[in-house]
């Protein structure tokens, strides 16, 4: 997945890099003859390149050229798909559905109304609409999925 620098027309581009457990977006520059990596952006254990990720680079790096496109993809593409074999992830992912569950569960939503910070109250709300929707399209994927192995 890694991109060292290059010899492209108009410059190095940022890559992405695992280190550890943690993906991050990097970028290499060149001081008196030697590479320097500079460190972008943490992407976390899966590098997800959110619009968060990206304004937060093109604030604090405006000269590093990055093509946000080519990332989302390569990312999805060379460094998502290996999880598939990866049990781990999983199981991680089970455990912060649960986690999840139980503090859905134990959050006061009659208190919400009574919250000095109402744009905070509307993100959780939004929040809270997105996350069924995502579930309702990933519970659909697997409902297809199933039936269709069934015909098989």
């Amino acid at each position: 997945m890694d991109k060292m620098l290059a010899d492209e027309p108009n410059g190095p581009m940022a890559f992405i890099r695992k280190r550890g457990e943690s993906y991050y977006l990097v970028h290499n520059i060149r001081k008196g003859g030697r590479v320097q990596q500079i460190h972008l952006a943490c992407l976390g254990h899966r590098p997800r390149i959110s619009d968060e990720v990206v304004r937060g680079v093109a604030s604090k790096h405006p000269f590093v050229r990055v093509d946000w496109k080519e990332l989302r993809e390569k990312a999805s593409r060379d460094v998502v798909q290996p999880f598939e074999n990866d049990s781990r992830y999983l199981r991680d992912l089970t455990l912060a559905i649960r986690n999840l569950h139980f503090d859905l569960a134990d959050l006061p939503l009659p208190l919400l109304g009574l919250t000095k910070d109402r744009e905070l109250s509307n993100q959780l709300i939004s929040g809270l609409k997105l996350l069924r929707g995502t579930l309702d399209v990933k519970l659909h994927e697997l409902r297809k999925v199933k039936a269709s192995a069934y015909d098989a």
